[in-house]
Order: structure tokens, then sequence, then C-alpha cells
């Protein structure tokens, strides 16, 4: 019997539970190898060595060539993969992420299958966005009118807030460049937070495509939930970028950078993974609460972190 040689895959217990992860890093015009437990992201600039286990989601932007032992080491970290267009504003495909139960798929096919529990889940998502009011007589078609006023408000609020004119959301697909600044901003802060839902419930192991309000589409239920967060993260964050910003700069950039500095903490990923399980009706005793965050060692698998540790420790 031949001898398996190094230490065995981790199991998705001992990977750094999703709030403490980088959520997403986003790579154009570069060449991606493993070098043990990390890529390296290599370009015109040099060479940076990233441990996959602190990533949450990977973009691939145009130009990008990856190897396939670098693949194989993204997957078993768990982290998503993203292929997408330039300046991160268009998905075209993703990758599989680290998911060993159904449980919560299960559930998630459950609600959605049956019309009196969708709308449930469909009107605790709008509840969400109306607290304190009672939205659970009201149907879906007037749900959505509420919402369209709500974020047509928030739109509203957010033009006067930061002084830039806002008439209409409008994007080009085919051409980032051909919008306005607050419509690119919008494009690119959306996407990024898409990156974020998307890369959550692919580690959760729940079905992007099954959703409660959107349907139809491989993202609905990714749509779903990052519905719930733009009135606070995605406008307010397009609207900062165009009263700083021209067309003249580098709006998909300023954008993503500024996106990843709120989802640093940590905070929004946490109330994602809350709200998802509140939605789906997950019993306390199922819940996920991943404690585990170590370091990569080629020995123990994973050591405590947090430490000052020395060449004999």
């Amino acid at each position: 019997m031949k001898e398996k040689v190094g230490a065995p895959k981790t199991s998705l217990n001992e990977l750094p539970r999703i709030s403490d992860r980088i959520t997403f890093i986003y790579v154009e015009h570069a060449k991606i190898n493993r070098h043990d437990s990390a890529i390296t992201v290599i370009d015109s600039r040099g060479t940076v060595k990233i441990p996959v286990a602190i990533i949450g989601a990977l973009l691939l932007g145009p130009g990008t060539d990856v190897s396939h032992r670098a693949i194989e080491l993204i997957g078993e970290m768990g982290t998503s993969v993203l292929w997408v267009g330039e300046r991160g504003v268009r998905n075209y495909a993703h990758g599989r992420a680290l998911s060993h139960s159904t449980k919560l798929l299960e559930q998630q096919a459950k609600l959605v299958s049956n019309k009196r529990t969708r709308l449930e889940v469909a009107r605790k998502m709008y509840q969400m966005r109306f607290p304190g009011e009672d939205v659970s007589k009201l149907t879906m078609q007037q749900l959505r009118g509420r919402e369209g006023a709500r974020v047509r408000n928030v739109y509203r609020q957010n033009s006067r807030k930061y002084n830039v004119e806002w008439t209409h959301r409008a994007y080009n697909v085919e051409n980032f460049e051909d919008g306005s600044v607050i419509n690119q901003a919008l494009s690119a802060a959306n996407v990024s937070l898409y990156g974020l839902v998307h890369s959550i419930v692919a580690a959760l192991g729940l079905s992007p495509g099954l959703g409660f309000v959107h349907t139809g589409h491989d993202l609905s239920f990714v749509y779903d939930i990052a519905d719930l967060y733009k009135a606070e993260i995605t406008v307010p964050t397009a609207f900062q970028i165009a009263s700083e910003y021209s067309k003249d700069d580098e709006i998909g950039k300023m954008t993503r950078l500024k996106m990843r500095d709120k989802f640093f903490d940590g905070s929004l990923s946490a109330k994602i993974v809350s709200d998802l399980q509140y939605l789906l009706e997950i019993d306390k005793d199922d819940q996920i609460l991943i404690e585990s965050f170590g370091l990569w060692d080629d020995k123990e698998q994973l050591v405590e972190y947090g430490v000052n540790y020395t060449e004999d420790t």
C-alpha cells in the first residue's frame, strides 16, 4: 500500500471563518502560480505571494493566466474563483467552492420550491429593508413597488448629500466606459458586493441560482442577498467616488478599493452569514459558527494565530 505523503487535506471546519477573510482580490494581466499554501501573482511590477486561505473570492480579469496547481489549491481552501470582465464588472464563470454538507442547500431548495414558504422568505427579505413596518400582508407586486420607491429615494438622498447629479440608472454591459461616472461607480460597487455575497453563498454550500425574489438567473440568490445591503453599502460608496473623481480617472479601480475598505473588518461578512441563516430558518443547533482561525503549518496543519512565534516553536 502506497504511503501518503504530506499533510491531509484541510477540512472545512479548519479553514479560517468567512468573516476573517479578505473578501476579494482582483487580478488582471498577470500569471498566477502556486507556492506551498500560497499563490504567486506575477505581473510587470513584480511578484506578490498571497496565502489562499485568507481570500474569500479571487476575481480573474482579462489577460490572466492561472496554473492548474493554483486552481487546485484555491479549490481546496474554499476560495471562490470568478472569471470576470475588464475592471471586474462582468461575471463570465465561476469555480466550485469547498462545501461538504448539503444541509443548508436542502433547506434552501425546500423553501424555494413551495409557493407559501417562498413568499414568506421573500417577505422577510423586504421586511429587513423596512424596519418598524409590517409588510406581512403585502403581495409581491406591492412589495416591489415599495422597494422601487425606497431605492429611488436612496438615490436622491445620496445625490443631495454628495452633490452629484442623478437622473437614472443606466449602463452598457458591453462598454463600461460609456456610462457616467456615477453609473460606472455603481456598476463596479455592485459587482464587488456580488463577489462577496457569492463567495459566502458558495462557501456555505448554498445554490447561487435558487433565488426567492429574483429568478431564472444562475446568480438569482446572490442578487437577492446583495440587494439587502446596497442602500447602506454600494450606493453611498458610488456617490462618494463620483464626488471625488472624474471620467479621466480609473473609476472601476477606485470603487473596488473603496469597497474593499468597507469589507475589510469582516462585519458585513458576518452579518451576511447571520442573515442567510435567519432567512432560511436554520435551527440554532445547526447554525454555522466556525471559530477556528489559525496559521498553516506543514507538520501540524494549523497552529494558533496571534502568537509571537520564535524559530523553535
